[in-house]
Formats: structure tokens, C-alpha cells, sequence
């Protein structure tokens, strides 16, 4: 009986001490944060809004809008300066900026809004189309920065939050907008998308992205940049607005590519196979004495070269490619170019030598004279 009453008088100045201690500490405020406002208010101050002033080429019709003058009133290409903007994300204290190529491309003036509204003229150190990356430099020292993390651990289902300047709307506060979703899917490839850019291994998000999102970093719960905001799908091309359907460079491959603009300028895509190939023709199958009439056959392989080192031979025939099925050279070309492979990357190639199948990994060299 007495060991009853005294566990109850224990619980009893438990909770009185977690009402009068716990109160101070965890207030309303305090009680409401988890790890999304967390990780939003440890990455928001290195988010930047990128202001832009670009140079947008058009062409003027006719001015009687009657095709039969169009041949004395042909198009003409005429300037016009443009304001725009999208977003950016201060990875280094010195003021290096990582954004998307799209959104300062043609510009003439970039400036860089951050937090608080302070102002900063951006140069820009490098662009890569394919990839749609650029890095620019803020003059300046200790910038707030992010984390970068790494998208090579994420979770489908794990959430995460987009930051950036959605409709200029960063101008209203001098502050990033966010939104919060999950990790739809990842390693999402879409080849040659876009006039030859190379958008591989994307993430897939449904926190909402906007335009102006562009460039800006879709973080993690942990406060660490997992990727850079790139495009979204829409409902129709007469809705511009998230449906839930975004999509976001690794940055690990941000990270690669930013590494190279801030040593070099440019990103390097020059590469050597070591081969000579042509098409293989029927005519040329039966001089031969080659079964298949199909694919590519190697003509010449250059000494020491990567080629020559996977053991190819003049002779073989190049069934496919990274498992895409190759008739010529340009072939081989584009599968490297939509996969933005470069020296020390490797290609796996199907190649048929006297009626048996091979499989050979080929492995990218630097560029030579002669050779592809």
C-alpha cells in the first residue's frame, strides 16, 4: 500500500516538472518546428533570386501579313533586351552561385538578390548547355552557403523542399519561397531532351516547381542540397503552373560540372575511341563472308588506344551499344552525347566476330588526331 502511494507521488513531480521546465523550452514556437523548418531555415539564406537582363532574338513577319508580299518583306531578326529571373544557390563562402545555363543564357547583366535584399553584380565564370548548368562568382567573402549532400543515398519517399523565386515572388520579401514533397523517383533519364541537352539520372519531385523555380535547390531533410530545380511537366501548354511533376539535376553531377566551370571556363567533351568504322552493307557482308547485314564494322583500331587495349579488332561488327542498337558512326556519337559521357567513361558494346556474340567494355580516351 505503501509503495503504491509512493510511485503515485512520483509521477505526480514528473509531470509537474515536465509542465513547468517543459513549458519554458518548448513553447508554442519551439514545439511546431520539425525537421522541414529546420533544414528551410538552415539552407534559405544561401538561397539566391537571379536577375537577369537577356538579349532575345525574333523574327518579324511581314508587315501586310499577306504571303504574297513575304517575298519582297522576308523575316528579319531583330533584339530585343528582356528582363527575367529564376534562381540560384551560394555554394561557397567565397560567392560562387550554381544556377541553370537556361536562365541567365543571352544575358548581358546578371544580378544576384540575396536574403535581405543586398544586391551583388554576377560574373559569370563558365555555362554548359547540354547539361544546363552555370556557375557564377559574387564579389565578395564569407556568404552564407549551403550543404551539398549526396544524391547518390536519397529515398524514394523521402521528403524534401524546393527553395527559390517562383515569379519573381522573392522580390515581395527579399526571401526564398518553399514548397515540401517527397522524392517521386530518381535516376529518370530523358536523353537528348530539349535541343540537345542531356538530362540523365534526374530527380523527380511533387514539391511544387514554378516558374522562376529554375536553378534553385531542391534540399533535404538534413539541410543539404540534393539537387538543382531544372523543369516540370504541365498539365497542357496553356498551364504553365506545377502539377506535381518536377524534375531536378543530381547534384552530384552539378557538383562535377561546377568543379570543372570554376578550373576551366568550359566543360571538356573531346574523346577518343581509338576506331575507324563504317556502315556494314550487304554487299560488303558477302565479300567477307559476315553472316549479319547490320551494325557497324571496325575498319581500323589505333595502337595503344582504349579500343585497341578492349581487345577490338578490324573485322568485328558493332551489334549495339550501351544496349541501343548502332548502323552507323553517328549512332555511337549520339548514345555518347545523350549520356554525357566523357574520357574514363565506358560504353558497353554487343560486337559479333566470326558468328559469335562478345560483349566488350570500351573505355573512353582522351582526343587524338584521326580518330573518333
Amino acid at each position: 500500500m505503501m509503495k503504491s502511494h509512493n510511485f503515485a507521488w512520483i509521477k505526480f513531480l514528473v509531470l509537474f516538472l515536465f509542465i513547468s521546465t517543459g513549458s519554458a523550452q518548448w513553447g508554442p514556437t519551439q514545439s511546431r518546428q520539425n525537421a522541414i523548418t529546420r533544414a528551410i531555415e538552415s539552407v534559405s539564406p544561401a538561397v539566391a533570386s537571379v536577375n537577369v537582363i537577356q538579349v532575345k532574338r525574333y523574327a518579324a513577319r511581314s508587315p501586310f501579313g499577306n504571303p504574297f508580299f513575304q517575298q519582297f518583306f522576308p523575316y528579319e531578326l531583330y533584339r530585343q533586351r528582356v528582363k527575367s529571373s529564376g534562381s540560384g544557390v551560394v555554394i561557397s563562402p567565397d560567392g560562387y552561385v550554381l544556377t541553370n545555363n537556361h536562365v541567365i543564357e543571352d544575358a548581358v547583366e546578371v544580378v544576384v538578390t540575396l536574403p535581405g535584399g543586398e544586391e551583388y553584380d554576377a560574373t559569370v565564370i563558365g555555362t554548359d548547355y547540354i547539361t544546363d548548368l552555370a556557375l557564377l562568382k559574387l564579389d565578395g567573402h564569407n556568404f552564407p552557403y549551403a550543404s551539398l549532400g549526396d544524391s547518390d543515398n536519397m529515398i524514394i519517399g523521402e521528403w524534401v523542399i524546393a527553395l527559390g523565386n517562383p515569379f519573381g515572388l522573392f522580390e515581395m520579401s527579399n526571401q526564398p519561397t518553399a514548397t515540401a514533397g517527397i522524392v517521386s523517383a530518381i535516376n529518370m533519364d530523358f536523353g537528348g531532351r530539349d535541343s540537345g541537352k542531356s538530362f540523365q539520372d534526374m530527380i523527380q519531385t511533387d514539391a511544387a516547381i514554378n516558374p522562376g523555380n529554375s536553378g534553385g535547390p531542391l534540399v533535404n531533410s538534413l539541410g543539404e542540397v540534393i539537387g538543382i530545380n531544372t523543369f516540370i511537366f504541365t498539365g497542357s501548354d496553356a498551364t504553365r503552373g506545377s502539377v506535381g511533376i518536377g524534375f531536378a539535376i543530381p547534384i552530384n553531377k552539378a557538383k562535377e560540372i561546377a568543379e570543372e566551370l570554376k578550373n576551366n571556363g568550359q566543360i571538356d567533351r573531346s574523346y577518343n575511341t581509338g576506331l575507324q568504322v563504317q556502315p556494314l552493307t550487304e554487299r560488303m557482308a558477302r565479300h567477307l563472308g559476315i553472316s549479319r547485314t547490320s551494325g557497324v564494322i571496325i575498319v581500323e583500331v589505333a595502337a595503344n588506344s582504349t579500343a585497341d587495349k578492349a581487345g577490338l579488332e578490324p573485322g568485328d561488327v558493332i551489334v549495339s551499344v550501351n544496349d541501343q542498337i548502332v548502323n552507323n558512326a553517328d549512332n555511337i556519337k549520339d548514345i555518347i552525347l545523350e549520356n554525357d559521357l566523357r574520357p574514363g567513361d565506358r560504353l558497353h558494346m554487343k560486337i559479333q566476330r566470326d558468328d559469335k556474340t562478345y560483349t566488350v567494355k570500351l573505355k573512353l580516351g582522351k582526343l587524338e588526331n584521326s580518330y573518333w
